[in-house]
């Protein structure tokens, strides 16, 4: 009954060239007869066959994501972790990159895997070219510059997108006290730790450079706190600027800092082929998904939907359709770097 129906619906719907995956390839003989029986009129659909995009770290069989979404697994069919279109959207890929992915593949006779690098690559390429650069701190540890006066705020310059010369640049606010990434400061870091350590220096990116002096903890020994001073005479573009520095970190103005819903989305499985061989659920990757609450630069505010950012240092992202101006909501689209080529190398 399958293969009347779906001769006879290509027919009606005036359908030219019916692509299937491989296994209908049996079935070809039988749409044809089906035809010929009937002795239907041309112009005729025609069935042709290839190969169906398989891709590493995921499963593409319709029955099994119906269990993700079912089970809830993931937060349904347009879950940034879904290789549907709706999720893909909602993550922030553009149709261009998803075109230009399909187009640089191409299409095969025969089953093959393609990685999921190939497709990361695409989205990273486009998106290094259209995205609008912002900061962002998304584990923020507060920056507390002693010397630095207490009410100013200045305005540095920061650019909009270095491979585009027409971005043009925007003013970013700085301030005696600031939010820096938690991953940026060690106390005791291990060899080539290039970023601030206690008593070293480093460069706020579009700032200044600036020096710990003092770590502030909690009484569980964490890290609440440090105290910086700030080479005034070392401003970004400015003409004493020369001092060089191995390490760049970046940072934000924490009275100027919007708060927003960050949402880190990574690869929904941990094994390059979930469905080869047992459940496949039992592979799901359990850090998928976190979400943190991130420090924003002001100009955020004015984010648009259809826009792409790049979190400087951090990765691509976009507005989640769930936000709203009292709240914003950010879906990571992919990260700066292929993490997970240096996990396989381990």
């Amino acid at each position: 009954m399958y293969d009347w129906a779906h001769t006879l619906s290509d027919y009606v719907e005036g359908i030219t060239h019916s692509v299937c995956t491989l296994e209908f390839e049996v079935h070809r003989p039988l749409y044809d007869w089906i035809l010929d029986a009937l002795e239907l009129p041309e112009p005729r659909p025609h069935q042709y066959e290839f190969a169906r995009l398989n891709l590493t770290y995921s499963v593409m069989s319709k029955r099994k994501l119906i269990q993700l979404v079912n089970e809830k697994l993931v937060n349904g069919w347009d879950d940034p972790r879904m290789l549907t279109i709706s999720g893909l959207r909602r993550r922030g890929v553009t149709a261009s990159a998803l075109r230009a992915f399909a187009y640089n593949i191409g299409i095969t006779k025969y089953p093959s895997m393609t990685e999921m690098a190939v497709l990361e690559h695409t989205m990273r390429d486009e998106l290094n070219r259209a995205a609008t650069r912002r900061l962002a701190v998304l584990r923020p540890i507060k920056v507390v510059l002693t010397n630095y006066p207490q009410d100013k705020i200045e305005k540095l310059d920061a650019i909009n997108n270095q491979e585009d010369p027409n971005a043009g640049t925007r003013k970013i606010p700085f301030s005696r006290e600031l939010y820096i990434e938690n991953d940026d400061f060690m106390e005791t870091p291990p060899p080539k730790y290039f970023r601030l350590r206690s008593g070293g220096e480093v460069r706020l990116k579009y700032a200044y450079i600036i020096k710990c002096d003092e770590v502030v903890k909690d009484e569980a020994g964490n890290v609440t706190e440090l105290r910086c001073t700030v080479d005034l005479d070392s401003k970004s573009g400015g003409p004493t600027a020369g001092r060089k520095i191995k390490g760049t970190i970046h940072w934000i103005s924490a009275a100027k800092a919007i708060d927003a819903e960050v949402r880190l989305y990574d690869r929904l499985f941990s094994v390059p082929e979930p469905d080869s061989g047992g459940d496949f659920k039992s592979f799901i990757n359990p850090n998928s998904l976190q979400v943190v609450t991130a420090k924003c630069e002001p100009s955020l505010a004015g984010a648009r939907p259809e826009e792409r950012y790049q979190f400087e240092r951090l990765g691509y992202f976009a507005l989640d359709p769930d936000s709203t101006p009292q709240k914003q909501i950010w879906n990571r689209t992919i990260t700066l770097r292929d993490t997970w080529a240096k996990e396989a190398k381990r």
